[in-house]
């Protein structure tokens, strides 16, 4: 199956050479090009686009504004983002991860990670960059509001678990901990095919679109904290 690509990026020069990369590919295409978070939208629903390479910043409608609207359509369920950044090191990572991306890369990555970043995501992992480190994210999303609204939240972020088998949990806190399904497998000792099962069911009573927004409200919610480095 070809992956149908859709460039959002401000920069005409930046798109022409993501577009030469992806061409290049024999198992994707680009399918259309925006210079802004409002074409974006369109185009992702008129081209039938699997994963955007969403820019954060661009005039008018930015890329999270454009991500949390391609998030919330039903009909572009299927879609996935990888926003692009020009620091990793950078606030908008976990708004992005919240807005429903399926990760992030900078854009000075090697071309061979822009290319597996765009098979990643269209397979429905999580995706994060070398650079952008799991202690970066837990950071950003211990972060905002006094401690009583923050303990509010994470309470009620934490009733939301109550829904998984303790199981599901336990495969959630690896998720986030960013091991793949056979590594799990391998620490649980059991098949890759039961620990994608475990996945797929926590996805589904938790709504999350991919494993990044499992990442996302396991440390949200309480169940995995920050490590001091």
């Amino acid at each position: 199956m070809t992956i149908r690509v859709l460039l959002a990026d401000d920069q005409t020069l930046l798109r022409s050479a993501f577009r030469v990369l992806v061409d290049s590919e024999p198992d994707m295409e680009v399918v259309g090009e925006a210079a802004d978070g409002a074409q974006a939208v369109a185009l992702a629903r008129s081209e039938r686009a699997d994963v955007v390479l969403m820019d954060i910043r661009m005039p008018g409608t930015d890329g999270l504004a454009a991500t949390r609207t391609i998030s919330a359509d039903p009909e572009l369920s299927h879609v996935r983002i990888v926003m692009l950044t020009t620091f990793e090191v950078d606030e908008y990572v976990v708004q992005s991860l919240r807005a429903g991306a399926s990760g992030f890369l900078g854009k000075g990555a090697e071309p061979d990670e822009l290319l597996n970043a765009i098979r990643v995501a269209a397979a429905g992992e999580a995706l994060l960059s070398p650079a952008a480190t799991k202690g970066l994210i837990a950071t950003f999303l211990a972060q905002g509001g006094t401690a009583e609204d923050d303990g509010r939240q994470a309470r009620d972020r934490s009733q939301r678990l109550s829904v998984l088998t303790v199981r599901e949990r336990e495969v959630l806190v690896l998720v986030a901990g960013g091991h793949s399904n056979d590594e799990i497998a391998e620490r649980l000792e059991v098949s890759p095919l039961t620990v994608k099962t475990h996945v797929n069911r926590a996805m589904a009573k938790l709504g999350a679109r991919d494993r990044a927004q499992l990442v996302v409200t396991a440390y949200e919610s309480g169940l995995v904290r920050p490590r001091a480095e």
